[in-house]
């Protein structure tokens, strides 16, 4: 497998996760490589590892199970009820070093101590934290926040927990969680950029970056090869419907093959995907690498020029023949007779990486990377984050069009995260000077 090589800070934070057993929180701006991180420390580690996400589709995008299927927790609140363990899966949680979770942002408070109440019960380790298995977090808080339920469930939260985010979980009373924050980004290049994403990240848009992203938003987009980016999934389905029917010929239409169980309807693409010739299309997955580099990245724009078996798409003038590809949805188990984890396909999505792109909601648009984009936050934003998801997609500011002039009321960040965020956090080159090169404290 081709490895896209790791920054210095990135392999520092590698070496303290691989040489120590300590709780790692791994945060960063978008585009400072915590994918990139996470998918290294998943091929490369020697350690037990686990891999769990909060979603279906997060935990097919990193190679894992999600957190509920893993611990076979219920859904909802889990409180103190009583968590029900066969014997597969108290064999599973006894062969694990390392639990890994991403998007962990999404996770809940109530069922992180639910986690970590799992774990000591099936090791039977009631008085060590997570069952003495270390936890790797990987999420910006700034991003994605955990979703609220109904309204018993929030006054569940608001009795029982400061908040409802992860880190204000009871375990971490007990627990230490050390911090690393990613600080080298890789998708912009532009200082100036790079700042008024921190600014808007923060909270802290002054009049003057204000006026700077309304400047540069105001132009008149091109007429092709741009995406918009909404807050709303009816802006994105009428813009893409209202696109497609405008165009001339037939339309033909891609069935995904599915095999295994997926457990509801949390596809990595559609089920359904209808295409016509000129259709503005945006790639799901990157590229396999091959000798000359990928032919494009997840988030890749382009437009169909022929559909036959296969699928021909124009990408910056060169044309690419792409392929169905397989989505593959892991469950792990334990293998008793070699005593380890095993990691094992339970089913299979085939369909081709694409997905109409005309528009994509800000939310389906996380991780992804624009060179141009039309950012529409409709008549108000209605979540912490999601001006910066939308911002930082870009890799410049003149590939920036806005609908209407941000507003002070678009830059909402949780007053929790701020909270969180502002404890100590030391960018691991300076954190990890006195590491060895394997991660290890010589002093002890």
């Amino acid at each position: 497998m081709s490895e896209i090589p790791l920054s210095r800070e990135q392999a520092l934070i590698f070496a303290a996760i691989e040489g120590t057993k300590q709780n790692v929180f791994v945060t960063g701006r978008a585009g400072t490589g915590k994918s990139t991180l996470l998918n290294h420390l998943s091929w490369n580690t020697s350690k037990q590892i686990v891999i769990a996400a909060p979603t279906g589709v997060a935990a097919l995008n990193v190679g894992g199970q999600t957190i509920h299927s893993l611990f076979r927790l219920p859904i909802g609140v889990i409180a103190d009820s009583p968590i029900d363990q066969n014997d597969q899966v108290r064999k599973l949680l006894n062969t694990i070093d390392t639990l890994v979770i991403d998007e962990v942002s999404m996770v809940n408070a109530d069922l992180m101590d639910a986690i970590d109440r799992s774990l000591r019960q099936a090791r039977q380790r009631p008085f060590d934290v997570f069952g003495g298995v270390q936890i790797v977090l990987f999420g910006d808080p700034y991003q994605l926040a955990p979703v609220p339920g109904g309204p018993d469930e929030r006054a569940y939260f608001a009795d029982h927990y400061r908040s409802m985010w992860f880190f204000d979980a009871k375990v971490w009373r007990d627990a230490e969680l050390r911090i690393f924050e990613l600080t080298e980004i890789h998708r912009q290049r532009d200082n100036d950029f790079k700042l008024m994403l921190n600014a808007v990240r923060h909270g802290q848009v002054t009049p003057e970056i204000g006026g700077a992203l309304n400047g540069a938003g105001a132009r008149t987009p091109p007429s092709e090869g741009v995406i918009t980016l909404a807050t709303r999934n009816d802006a994105v389905n009428r813009i893409n419907a209202s696109a497609l029917k405008k165009l001339s010929g037939k339309s033909l239409t891609a069935k995904a093959d599915i095999t295994g169980d997926f457990g509801g309807k949390q596809f990595p693409a559609d089920e359904v995907l209808e295409l016509k010739v000129g259709a503005q299309v945006m790639f799901l997955r990157n590229d396999s690498p091959l000798d000359g580099g990928p032919r494009w990245v997840n988030g890749s724009i382009g437009t169909v020029t022929k559909v036959t078996s296969t699928v021909f798409v124009d990408i910056d003038g060169d044309v690419h023949e792409v392929e169905p590809t397989v989505w593959e949805k892991y469950k792990y188990t334990y293998n008793a007779a070699t005593k380890k984890l095993s990691r094992d396909v339970v089913a299979e999505f085939t369909q081709f990486p694409l997905r109409l792109a005309w528009a994509v909601t800000i939310h389906k648009s996380q991780g992804a990377t624009y060179e141009r984009a039309v950012v529409d936050l409709g008549a108000r934003v209605f979540s912490p984050g999601q001006t910066y998801v939308a911002l930082s997609r870009l890799t410049s500011l003149d590939g920036l069009y806005l609908t209407r002039p941000l507003r002070p009321s678009d830059i909402i960040v949780d007053e929790n995260v701020k909270r969180f965020m502002n404890i100590e956090v030391v960018p691991p080159v300076a954190d990890l000077a006195g590491l060895d090169e394997s991660g290890r404290d010589p002093s002890g």
